[in-house]
């Protein structure tokens, strides 16, 4: 189809530490966990709250691949580009599934570290928008 865009960005925290796994010819995947939040008042209670997303991200790129295992550890904020993909498969009960993942490649895919839980820890401020004590992590 001519004329279309799949491309995704998303700007998150990590929820745990990025998962390693390699292909059968040997390059490097990473398997990111990255949370999103969205901060809404209760028009009954007045209450702040927030939403949070999930979203699963898959780093196709050796060299992306081995920052993230280099660099990122949970709680990191990262800024990611990437494209939606949606693989289906039958479990051992036959029954179809589906996944929705972001994957992040070498063409048109970025993977950057904004800042890390250990840094907004120290600084005066936290002025991202993305407050630690909505996210569940």
């Amino acid at each position: 189809m001519s004329g279309s865009i799949n491309k995704v960005i998303i700007v998150g925290r990590l929820g745990r530490d990025p998962e390693m796994k390699s292909t059968q010819q040997g390059s490097k995947v990473a398997l990111l966990s990255v949370a999103t939040g969205e901060r809404y008042r209760d028009k009954n209670t007045g209450e702040t709250k927030t939403l949070t997303d999930w979203h699963r991200i898959v780093v196709f790129s050796d060299n992306m691949a081995g920052y993230a295992e280099k660099y990122l550890k949970k709680g990191d904020q990262v800024y990611i580009e990437g494209r939606l993909k949606t693989r289906t498969w039958d479990d051992n009960m036959g029954n179809r599934r589906y996944v929705t993942e972001i994957v992040v490649s070498d063409y048109r895919g970025s993977l950057i570290n904004i800042g890390n839980q250990r840094r907004d820890q120290n600084s005066s401020g936290n002025n991202d928008g993305f407050h630690d004590d909505g996210i569940p992590f």
